[in-house]
């Protein structure tokens, strides 16, 4: 008898749980029913999953199958809807007409472990917000963020990053590295105060863990981590993303001690210096969010966005210029007509050479490195579009579907500098071109962000062929979708076009 009364209580319990799992399943369907029909169209949501299946098995499909139901989508992360803008016009009215209504930024399990909510990139629009910004815009200016200065600061650079390649003249390499480092030398003069040699294998190996944590962010495993940010207790990959965080922290909390030691109050020499600085004269203001753990993630977040993002876009134009070596050797006859082979490029000779200024243009566009744009969301319910946008709703412009839409683009499905350049062969705006965004979110680096990709990619075309070793594989052009649209690792073959490139690095 007691047997078989056990034998009941399982099966009472295994139905209730089963009933519960089936309650709970069409809960979720009608939820998921009742939120799409206030929503804009989109791809159907599993329950709890949503999209993320789609996104994970072909990001680059998704994204660009998107703009088949309208100039607004919705797509579902995990159960929270996302808003997709597909059309110039709609971004330009979400995040500039509106742009502090569509200037927040959500709020990520897996980056709020890793900043503990400080820094300057991923923080929501608010108080602390607008103070580390003007801030770092403010200091990032006056050590000549947009002026001559870093201009010369980034042609030496550029010379030493030929040095470098040219070492391997002939032979296969993979530019990651030179590249990163190249790059990464020009913000780190402006925070740090100084550069790193190509060969300093402690940064080789910090420039190493902060391209992984880019990969692992924008992977599955930061995927299942926002979804399920429990997880963080639990042994798993993520575990290598703080620990690499705390050493990329690490790294610049070594920085901010020596800079102390050193700081002279009347001759600042970097961000870091001016923070410090900062820091003291904000003691007595209890508003004020300047402290060293802000300072140690605001110096981290603008290393990464000053590295990181042009560093992929150049290794794209070298992809692009290997697979299009008519537009590689136009570029160089047009450099060498107007410069030569010895005189270093500057900004001002963008109008005498249209040709390369649309070409990196076009490998901004075609490369595409951030193809739905850096996630915002609204700061407050509103109206937008005949849509009720409820408080908390991330927003993401569709930056591929935009600078592909073949109603502003001439070539939108190829790589052709011609979409940049107008019927007499002169470099052309198009507005249609939103690499950095737009609004009060819009790429705080901007200006050195043009100024890097137009002197190092001058440079290096001025000097070096590029080309692919005889035995290399097709590439995948869809490349890795992370936090960036990164390249797949490839090699490539350089030879010098000139005899007098300078034999070791330039002390700048």
């Amino acid at each position: 008898m007691q047997s078989v009364l056990r034998y009941l209580d399982l099966g009472s319990a295994a139905l209730a749980v089963l009933l519960g799992l089936i309650s709970l399943v069409l809960f979720e369907i009608f939820r998921l029913s009742s939120s799409r029909s206030h929503n804009p169209p989109g791809p159907r949501p599993l329950p709890f999953a949503g999209n993320v299946l789609l996104m994970i098995k072909d990001p680059m499909k998704m994204i660009i199958t998107m703009k088949k139901y309208g100039d607004l989508c919705c797509v579902y992360v995990g159960r929270r809807p996302m808003i997709v803008l597909n059309h110039i016009e709609v971004v330009k009215e979400a995040l500039v007409q509106n742009g502090i209504t569509f200037a927040g930024r959500p709020s990520m399990p897996l980056i709020d472990w890793v900043t503990k909510g400080y820094g300057i990139l991923a923080v929501t629009y608010g108080h602390a917000w607008k103070q580390q910004r003007r801030f770092a815009l403010h200091t990032l200016r006056n050590f000549g963020l947009g002026k001559k200065p870093v201009e010369q600061r980034v042609a030496e650079e550029a010379r030493c990053l030929i040095a470098e390649m040219l070492k391997h003249e002939g032979k296969a390499l993979n530019p990651m590295h030179p590249i990163m480092n190249a790059v990464s030398n020009i913000i780190c003069s402006i925070i740090f105060g100084d550069r790193f040699d190509y060969n300093d294998k402690r940064f080789a190996k910090f420039l190493e863990i902060l391209n992984e944590n880019i990969k692992l962010s924008g992977s599955p495993v930061g995927l299942f981590f926002n979804l399920f940010p429990f997880i963080k207790h639990f042994p798993g990959p993520h575990q290598k993303m703080q620990r690499n965080a705390n050493a990329l922290t690490g790294f610049i909390r070594e920085l901010m001690e020596e800079h102390k030691k050193t700081l002279d109050k009347e001759n600042l020499h970097d961000f870091i210096d001016a923070y410090l600085v900062e820091i003291s004269k904000q003691e007595s203001n209890k508003d004020s969010t300047f402290h060293e753990d802000n300072l140690l993630m605001s110096a981290a977040d603008l290393f990464l966005a000053g590295t990181e993002t042009t560093a992929t876009t150049l290794r794209w134009g070298l992809i692009f210029m290997m697979n299009h070596p008519e537009i590689q050797e136009r570029c160089h006859e047009e450099i060498v007509r107007v410069l030569g082979y010895d005189r270093t490029p500057s900004m001002d000779d963008r109008t005498s050479l249209p040709y390369t200024y649309a070409t990196v243009h076009e490998i901004q566009r075609f490369g595409n490195i951030v193809p739905l744009g850096v996630v915002h969301q609204t700061i407050e319910t509103t109206q937008f579009r005949g849509y009720t946008i409820p408080k908390g709703t991330d927003i993401v412009p569709n930056l591929m579907a935009i600078m592909m839409d073949k109603e502003y683009w001439k070539h939108p499905d190829t790589f052709n500098p011609e979409n940049f350049l107008d019927e007499n062969g002169q470099f052309c705006k198009n507005e249609s071109f939103l690499a950095f965004s737009l609004g009060p979110r819009v790429c705080l680096g901007e200006s050195l962000a043009r100024t890097e990709l137009f002197i190092f990619f001058t440079s290096l075309v001025q000097r070096l062929r590029f080309s692919w070793p005889h035995d290399a594989p097709p590439i995948d052009m869809d490349g890795i979708m992370s936090v960036v649209r990164m390249p797949h690792p490839f090699h490539m073959i350089c030879h010098s076009r000139a005899c007098s490139v300078p034999s070791s690095p330039v002390t700048l």
